[in-house]
């Protein structure tokens, strides 16, 4: 399944001639395409398509779309539950 995950935009760049922007997905972190959002910019709350930018959301609605993918599971299938392992593993992990 593909979803159209909301996410905060919270670095942008112009990498190639092409808008460019890292989103955080509650906390994976994803490259993502902002040339069908000209006007979007840091701090703002986006729906992202494949890697695409798609639409602007206010912050309630994206944290209240967030909240209910993890509660349904679908943060682990959408971006693979790798990410929680990695993270609890890092958490875990003793000081170098």
């Amino acid at each position: 399944m593909c979803l159209a995950v909301p996410g905060k935009i919270i670095e942008v760049e112009e990498r190639d001639g092409t808008r460019m922007a890292k989103v955080d997905f509650g906390g994976v972190v994803k490259d993502v395409c902002l040339a069908y959002l000209p006007d979007i910019g840091l701090g703002d709350y986006t729906i992202v398509h494949v890697g695409f930018a798609i639409q602007k959301l206010d912050e309630a609605s994206a944290l209240e779309t967030l909240d209910l993918f993890r509660s349904l599971g679908i943060m682990d299938e959408e971006f693979g539950d790798s990410w929680g392992r990695a993270a609890a593993e890092a958490e875990q992990a003793p000081p170098a």
